[in-house]
């Protein structure tokens, strides 16, 4: 039995990688993609590989990556190593851009989106504490916070993050639950 990846979006500063770590802290089966992005690991935030982009390019032209893509003027890739996890049979989460979300359905065979979403003013809040961004790209980044998902996929569990993370949290592990219950009818 292989696995489920789960892809979490969202626009910046919803919370993403906190919910991720919360809902491995909760249920050490679930495992976490650290991605490879072409960022300074000292930038801070989410766990991730920071290489430069000759780096990169060379990972990507050497077929280390499962998916790989451009956004905000970064790239980001997934290891190979997913593959790996999902033959183990255990339920996996990344953090995924929107615009790399139906090449992931082709390429995983078992895949939910967890879209989860918080109110603007909330967004801007945590965009300011985390302290990476100008004002400007702060207001871009709201500006994007609406975008729509690309049509066409399959599985997508919208949830708000607005509240309490331990809500979110509950609500993620329980869509874990009913999706492995009903994979294993």
């Amino acid at each position: 039995m292989s696995g489920r990846l789960y892809a979490i979006v969202g626009p910046s500063g919803v919370g993403k990688d906190s919910v991720m770590q919360a809902v491995a802290a909760a249920r050490p089966d679930v495992a976490l993609v650290r991605r490879v992005i072409t960022r300074a690991e000292t930038a801070g935030g989410e766990d991730f590989e920071g290489v430069s982009d000759e780096t990169f390019e060379a990972r990507v032209q050497a077929g280390d990556f499962a998916l790989h893509w451009a956004a905000h003027g970064l790239r980001y890739g997934v290891p190979r190593a997913v593959d790996d996890l999902l033959a183990s049979g255990r339920p996996v989460l990344v953090n995924l851009s929107r615009a790399v979300l139906p090449a992931a359905q082709a390429r995983f065979a078992d895949f939910t989106v967890l879209a989860l979403t918080a109110p603007a003013q909330v967004l801007a809040k945590r965009l300011a504490l985390r302290g990476r961004e100008t004002e400007e790209d702060i207001a871009r980044r709201l500006a994007r916070a609406d975008d729509a998902l690309p049509d066409g996929l399959d599985h997508v569990v919208t949830i708000d993050n607005g509240g309490a993370l331990e809500n979110t949290v509950a609500t993620v592990l329980s869509v874990l639950a009913s999706e492995m219950t009903e994979a294993e009818t």
